[in-house]
């Protein structure tokens, strides 16, 4: 049995941890953090609570993404394995925000610092995720949003039912490997939604176990120092 690629894990445990951190943060987007515009906006016009948690979430995510990518040269200046450092602190991340959701919970309050807080940790990883998969892995499909992969499968299609041409050889192996990226986080999705239904905040401790089998794909043990 073949150990999964880093994409694929990455792809899986988006869909099942943005799941999870949506129900049952107030529908905060952990993964997905622009999705959380929308959601902030319907907070506002309908008076809801949760309004700063959602807005907070993309500066946080931002500046994880910047700090970590700063970590990123200082490692790499000192010939350390960067890719696996980054994924090992992804899930030290995980791992804490798993603790503190099942500690802290219920969320009644949209805007309680105990939601904040745990919404936090995992926007942090996700953004390690992301800043990880754009510079050690740019070729493989996005692993947190699905629009452009579900787009660009649709437009192969089309060229494919014109007759393909040339690239059609392309457009083939372009739609496998999306539609692969889209499945596996659809997937992580379904199984979030039911691991939440039966387990509640404990769901999020298989996120935390997912990414510490990612230290462990073919593209973190490669990485040298």
């Amino acid at each position: 049995m073949r150990f999964p690629s880093l994409s694929q894990l990455m792809s899986f445990n988006g869909g099942y941890l943005d799941t999870v951190g949506f129900l049952a943060l107030q529908g905060v987007f952990v993964a997905h953090v622009t999705g959380n515009f929308v959601t902030f906006g319907a907070a506002m016009i309908h008076g809801a609570d949760g309004a700063i948690a959602k807005l907070l979430v993309l500066p946080v995510f931002c500046a994880a993404v910047v700090i970590s990518r700063l970590v990123t040269f200082k490692l790499a200046a000192a010939n350390l394995p960067t890719l696996r450092i980054m994924l090992a602190v992804k899930t030290v991340l995980l791992i804490a925000g798993s603790v503190a959701a099942v500690v802290l919970a219920p969320f009644a309050k949209g805007d309680s610092w105990q939601l904040i807080l745990v919404a936090v940790l995992f926007v942090c990883a996700m953004a390690i995720q992301n800043a990880a998969h754009r510079v050690h892995i740019p070729n493989a499909p996005p692993t947190t949003l699905m629009t452009g992969s579900t787009t660009q499968i649709m437009l192969d299609v089309a060229e494919l039912i014109r007759g393909g041409g040339p690239d059609r050889a392309a457009s083939v192996a372009r739609i496998r490997k999306l539609s692969a990226a889209v499945g596996l986080f659809a997937a992580g999705c379904g199984l979030g939604a039911l691991a939440f239904a039966f387990g509640g905040t404990w769901a999020f401790s298989v996120s935390a176990v997912l990414a510490f089998l990612s230290l462990f794909s073919a593209e973190a043990r490669s990485q040298r120092g």
